[in-house]
């Protein structure tokens, strides 16, 4: 018989029945513990386990939040729901509860091994159920599940298609394929333009110094800085991360991650924060003083660095950052695209939702509604 409940921190949970679940992914238990320590302000984790005959068969990280409803939006849709913010302040943040993770890049569902699709649907279901009472009880009337990628999409189609909830496109996840022996064959993969636009762009190796490190001592305060400015450049943002946070992940995550620092002189000026499994190396956040490290291509460089580094350490694919999707493209970069779903409550409240969807589509490189 399958049971399920819904726990307040990772501690609750035995790591091995976890990583069981999860295997040697990348956010796994000890990335989510550092998110949990972080002390990241407005938000409260949440854990959803389900049980049969007490194997545990399958969980996934959440959490609550107050969710101001114009976090995703960009273009004209923006100014709108901005001006009514100021009309009616109140009434367009909603209390959610979310599957996933803001600091995660997918849904974060795991099933244990050995589990058909068939068996895994009735398992959903009950997670679903159990992560829907846990919200009721919480008074959150909007309910989402961040980050589905396209192929888990027939099977929460299934399980939260029937309870109401719907799709639309979130950010996609863009991945390049290391399938050559050298950056030498990478570059000559690209087109002509790309190939001689790079070849320039790199000429800036020469004025930057590259450190890579699991520690970021004495440099907190300036990586919070460079933070501070990459957020307040970005279209939307919705957690707000600490130094604990970029202190916390490399400190329980060990040699999986780790920085690369990019120095002019003795100034840092940008950080990269990396994670990494046995096959894949996942950019989380790419931190830079835009002022003075574009002139010297930083984000370019951080690149190529990045692909030397699978390359170094035999990994077959590099997992870069949910933006810039027109430079990642045009460097070899496939993209894997990702749902929200939702629904809210109260039906009123879910009829104009749908209706207004599309303005909210995270994706930017799907035509959005006027």
């Amino acid at each position: 018989m399958l049971e399920a409940e819904v726990v307040e921190t990772l501690a609750d949970i035995d790591r091995a029945e976890w990583d069981a679940i999860f295997g040697d992914e990348p956010e796994g238990y000890d990335y989510l513990t550092a998110v949990e320590q972080a002390g990241i302000e407005g938000f409260r984790w949440r854990y959803v386990l389900v049980r049969d005959g007490g194997a545990l068969v399958a969980a996934a990280p959440a959490f609550l939040t107050d969710y101001p409803l114009e976090t995703t939006l960009i273009g004209s849709g923006k100014p709108l729901f901005e001006g009514l913010r100021r009309i009616v302040p109140g009434a367009l943040t909603l209390r959610l509860a979310c599957i996933g993770s803001p600091c995660i890049t997918t849904a974060g569902v795991g099933f244990a091994p050995g589990l058909s699709e068939a068996e895994r649907r009735p398992v959903l279901s009950r997670l679903l159920s159990a992560f829907e009472d846990a919200a009721s009880a919480e008074r959150c009337g909007l309910l989402a599940l961040k980050d589905v990628t396209e192929t888990d999409r027939p099977l929460w189609d299934a399980a939260a298609g029937r309870r109401g909830y719907r799709p639309m496109p979130s950010l996609p996840i863009a991945r390049l394929d290391i399938d050559f022996a050298s950056l030498d064959e990478y570059l000559g993969r690209l087109t002509a333009s790309a190939r001689k636009d790079m070849r320039r762009k790199l000429r800036a190796r020469r004025d930057v110094r590259i450190e890579v490190t699991t520690s970021i001592d004495g440099l907190a305060d300036r990586l919070m800085a460079l933070y501070a400015q990459t957020r307040e450049r970005a279209d939307m943002s919705f957690e707000h991360l600490t130094a604990d946070y970029f202190r916390g992940v490399p400190q329980h995550m060990g040699a999986r991650a780790f920085y690369v620092l990019y120095f002019q002189g003795e100034d840092l000026l940008a950080a990269n924060l990396l994670l990494q499994d046995r096959t894949t190396l996942v950019d989380k956040y790419f931190l830079m003083d835009a002022e003075r490290g574009r002139p010297l291509n930083l984000y370019f460089l951080s690149w190529f660095t990045n692909v030397g580094l699978c390359l170094e350490r035999g990994l077959s694919c590099y997992q870069s950052g949910q933006a810039a999707y027109e430079n990642k493209l045009r460097l070899g970069s496939r993209l894997i695209r990702t749902s929200i779903y939702f629904r809210h409550r109260n039906a009123l409240v879910n009829g104009a939702m749908q209706v207004f969807a599309p303005l909210f589509a995270a994706d930017p490189t799907v035509k959005r509604a006027a």
